[in-house]
């Protein structure tokens, strides 16, 4: 099994016909097995009840034991990021008006933009600490062992991206399998990568995960092509004794090379490219050569897109020249609008326009758990997660509008409509497809009692009425019409592999049975690339293209006395509970998935709210 960037689905007319028809078999499933049972059993004859799923197994309650790294390396090929934080880094014992990377803010509050600390506590920066990673990683190993050599080069080569390069580059290649083979009491083990610690090059460059020093030196080479992505990024190698001389790429024209050469040696280039969707999508843009059931290749599905981000993009209205240009970098690194000093010592000259390197996200989930277990995954003690989940609590507000329309109120029956409108330049959720957004509708009347919810999450993650919720081989249909609490709006990709049955493993995925997400503005579900179009209920229903959806609720609400009141929430969850009870039923056995289940069911929140809207019906 090899991954791959060609954009091909089929070769034969017979292998586009068999997609064909298990694009209709699957959208006649999500009609009989997913109308919304939910197992509430409530006796409504056109709701099926979902049976449960098989009970997970008792959690073992262990914990990882990452060492932590040094991030002060300086090597032929990269340097860790504590190099480029001596220059790029506020001094924070100084008092804040003595700190040179400091903007005075609108609201009269000084700003901090040290690059390094905006990076640290961000997920790219954390990337080979994730411990859903580790879980994700070793589950796929423990179901295609054949592939273990595969899997470990193409999971490596973006979440430690820098230990990938620096395996490939040095003579005759380094093992860099993330977790450790054979036995120490027979007297074979061999360790993976999670059982070094400092003393290892490799391990240092793997847990310094996505860092300054590789974005900065990808080459302009072959970007935007499907050669470049799914870790297609190119980065030079340069002799030793021409250490200065590695790039590292900016967004200024005139960089102080002398300097950087002599502390970091590195030679500071201008290049457009640094700044463009395209760098971007050598990672987000990831596609597989799908698998059976036993690890071979499947003989009906050649490729298969796990995540789109860059192409979603290109059908959008924010792709270079169209209406609502911006790219990746000017949502995720927002630009500060005025100047500012990039460096603590010999910086003559501030800089306008600069790229705030917070990497701003949504996973925030992952985030409170790299807070809360920093010992564990080996994270620096002193690092807080807060301020930087705060800014992405803000910044997920940014992603979406929701609009409330009450129409009628006949007999207890009240009729709205829900519009949601994607604001990102890609589809909400994007990305693996282990993330969902969901409507949360609260309706109250006058006295402030509660006489409709739908999409309720309970503190295990689990939604009030979500089929998968309950049994992880089913799914949510999309809706049009919403007339039970057992059926809720969720947007998201659910995949299929080639025996038609859903799965949770991304190596057997083919391709979607679902995939409502959200489109981005200007995307038009009736004329996209495959790798990228809307599967499932959400291709029939009119009310659902080009950013928007709309959604009809009749919610009988069992009296009360009006007016009432009507609040809708749109909200996100990195990780759904179907997917997690799938993985989770591993615990027993492989020892990162119990580790990840540990820290996951003690995590205080499990979704964030996007955006909200409100009605009043007499």
């Amino acid at each position: 099994m090899t991954i791959q960037g060609a954009p091909v689905i089929t070769d034969s007319q017979k292998r586009r016909n068999k997609l064909r028809r298990l694009i209709a078999v699957a959208a006649l499933a999500a009609t009989v097995v997913g109308c919304g049972g939910g197992g509430s059993g409530d006796g409504d004859p056109n709701i099926n009840y979902i049976e449960p799923g098989p009970a997970l197994p008792v959690p073992g309650g262990t914990l990882p034991n990452i060492a932590t790294s040094k991030k002060d390396f300086n090597d032929v090929h990269f340097a860790g990021s504590a190099v480029c934080a001596d220059c790029h880094n506020n001094d924070q014992s100084l008092a804040i008006d003595d700190r040179p990377m400091v903007v005075n803010t609108d609201s009269g509050v000084k700003k901090d933009v040290s690059i390094g600390i905006a990076w640290e506590t961000s997920t790219m920066a954390n990337s080979a600490r994730d411990p859903y990673w580790h879980a994700v990683v070793a589950s796929e190993i423990a179901l295609y062992p054949n592939l273990e050599d595969t899997i470990n080069d193409k999971c490596t080569v973006c979440h430690a991206p820098m230990a990938n390069t620096l395996a490939k580059k040095e003579s005759g290649g380094v093992n860099y399998k993330l977790f450790g083979t054979g036995s120490v009491a027979e007297g074979n083990f061999q360790p993976g990568l999670l059982d070094l610690d400092d003393t290892s090059e490799m391990f240092n460059h793997a847990m310094d995960g996505v860092s300054c020093s590789l974005c900065h030196q990808i080459e302009d080479v072959g970007l935007g092509t499907a050669a470049s992505m799914t870790g297609g990024y190119t980065i030079p190698t340069i002799p030793e004794a021409n250490k200065d001389q590695r790039p590292a790429y900016g967004q200024y024209a005139n960089p102080d090379v002398v300097y950087m050469q002599t502390v970091a040696e590195f030679k500071p280039v201008y290049s457009a490219h640094i700044s463009t969707s395209e760098t971007c999508a050598t990672c987000h843009n990831l596609n597989i050569e799908p698998v059976d059931k036993n690890g071979e290749l499947s003989d009906d599905f050649t490729h298969f897109a796990e995540q789109a981000m860059y192409t979603e993009w290109l059908e959008s209205d924010y792709a270079v020249g169209k209406p609502l240009e911006a790219s990746c970098q000017d949502c995720h690194m927002p630009k500060l609008d005025r100047d500012v000093f990039l460096a603590t010592s010999n910086a003559s000259n501030k800089r306008p326009n600069f790229a705030e390197h917070t990497f701003l996200a949504a996973n925030t989930v992952m985030q409170q758990i790299m807070h809360d277990n920093k010992g564990p995954l080996g994270i620096d003690a002193d690092l807080d997660f807060l301020p930087s989940i705060a800014r992405n609590r803000e910044f997920l507000k940014t992603s979406a509008t929701v609009d409330v329309q009450a129409n009628t109120l006949n007999n207890g029956i009240l009729d709205f409509d829900v519009t949601v409108t994607n604001l990102t330049g890609h589809k909400l959720p994007s990305g693996y497809h282990s993330r969902r957004a969901y409507l949360h509708v609260v309706i109250t009347d006058s006295n402030g009692t509660l006489v409709y919810e739908n999409g309720r999450m309970a503190p295990d993650g689990s939604i009030a009425g979500v089929d998968e919720d309950v049994n992880p081989t089913v799914w949510e249909p999309h809706h049009e019409v919403i007339t039970s609490a057992t059926q809720v709006q969720v947007y998201q990709a659910i995949t299929g592999n080639d025996d038609n049955e859903r799965t949770h493993s991304l190596l057997n995925s083919a391709y979607f049975l679902k995939d409502n997400r959200l489109t981005p503005a200007g995307f038009d579900k009736n004329n996209v690339s495959a790798d990228v179009a809307v599967m499932g209920l959400a291709v029939n229903d009119a009310n659902f293209n080009l950013g928007t959806d709309t959604t009809k609720y009749l919610a009988n609400l069992n009296g009360g006395v009006a007016p009432y009141d009507i609040t809708v929430y749109f909200r996100y969850q990195p990780i759904s509970k179907g997917h997690l009870d799938d993985l989770f039923s591993q615990s027993d056995t492989i020892p990162s998935v119990d580790h990840f289940r540990t820290m996951y069911e003690q995590v205080p929140f499990k979704d964030e709210v996007m955006a909200f809207g409100s009605a009043t019906i007499q």
